[in-house]
């Protein structure tokens, strides 16, 4: 019983770490609220892109 307990206590300490692993890099993509002052967002490229002067 004291066996089981341990596993189990561990294997839910562990969970969040795994979880987080899973979803590691998937929210680094820019969005238009994310552009730098300068430039506007290209839908097309998926990207900021510098703005045009005239």
């Amino acid at each position: 019983m004291k066996t089981t307990t341990t596993l189990a206590a561990l294997a839910i300490a562990l969970l969040p770490g795994f979880a987080f692993a899973q979803c590691a890099g998937k929210h680094t993509e820019q969005t238009a609220a994310s552009c730098m002052a300068g430039t506007t967002w290209d839908a097309v490229k998926g990207t900021c892109v510098e703005t045009p002067s005239s």
